[in-house]
């Protein structure tokens, strides 16, 4: 057993926007993580420190926070990977409203999620059956391992920097549409929506939510690149261009 020193931001609670670090300090046990250190501080010196969690194994998304600058999920992040003499900051989402301490609110990500169409099947071919090929099911696998951390959603600079919530839903439910526009089932045309009201144009590919991903989904490059290509392809390719003018297909307004 070692003594660790920790950071932890506290919300006040006149106003949850304001606050403060605490600095504990703690016995730790060997192949302890941050979380466990965290439960520690709430069971012998902080009774009410507020936190999230569920699974403790990486798979529910609830425990994400920011660990000395870094969004990370706090069941994941091992103490041997700090030099023992470090004071390990622990803090919450800086994207979203703090609730209490390293909680926030992150209702306004489901607020997105409902906007989105659901997956709308193609008919059967004659023999009632559905057929696609291996390879475009392995497209779309990828995104279905996505648990919902919002680590993504907060290191987005568009979000976090710029506040363009109204006008972009983020990396997260770029790759749910990427998931459902790319299944080679799906009929549902989500282009117009994407281009406008989920604001594809916004992102600058920096990759910054492909490197913190948890579950090593390559966001930028399979998910919202194809879709601002698809995005481009239907308004600003000028033989598309003529071709929904001719038709009075999709209006670029």
């Amino acid at each position: 057993m070692a003594e660790r020193k920790f950071r932890v931001w506290r919300s006040d609670a006149e106003n949850k926007d304001a606050g403060s670090f605490v600095d504990y300090t703690i016995d730790v046990d060997s192949g302890m993580v941050v979380l466990d250190a965290i439960h520690r501080i709430q069971a012998h010196q902080a009774n009410d420190l507020a936190v999230r969690w569920n699974c403790k194994a990486g798979k529910c998304g609830s425990c994400s926070m920011e660990i000395n600058g870094r969004p990370k999920l706090a069941c994941m992040n091992r103490l041997n990977e700090y030099d023992p003499a470090e004071t390990i900051t622990v803090q919450p989402l800086k994207s979203f409203p703090i609730i209490k301490d390293l909680v926030t609110d992150v209702s306004w990500n489901f607020e997105q999620n409902q906007k989105i169409a659901p997956f709308k099947p193609k008919l059967p071919e004659a023999d009632g059956q559905y057929r696609m090929k291996q390879a475009d099911t392995d497209r779309v696998q990828e995104f279905r391992k996505c648990i919902e951390c919002y680590l993504c959603q907060n290191v987005c600079h568009v979000l976090r920097d710029h506040q363009q919530k109204d006008n972009f839903v983020g990396p997260r439910f770029m790759i749910r549409l990427a998931s459902l526009e790319m299944h080679p089932l799906d009929r549902a045309d989500r282009i117009p929506q994407i281009r406008k009201e989920f604001g594809s144009g916004m992102c600058n590919i920096t990759k910054c939510c492909t490197e913190v991903c948890p579950e090593h989904i390559n966001i930028t490059d399979n998910g919202i690149i194809p879709l601002k290509e698809r995005v481009v392809d239907r308004y600003y390719d000028p033989v598309m261009w003529m071709w929904n003018k001719i038709t009075g297909g999709d209006k670029q307004g």
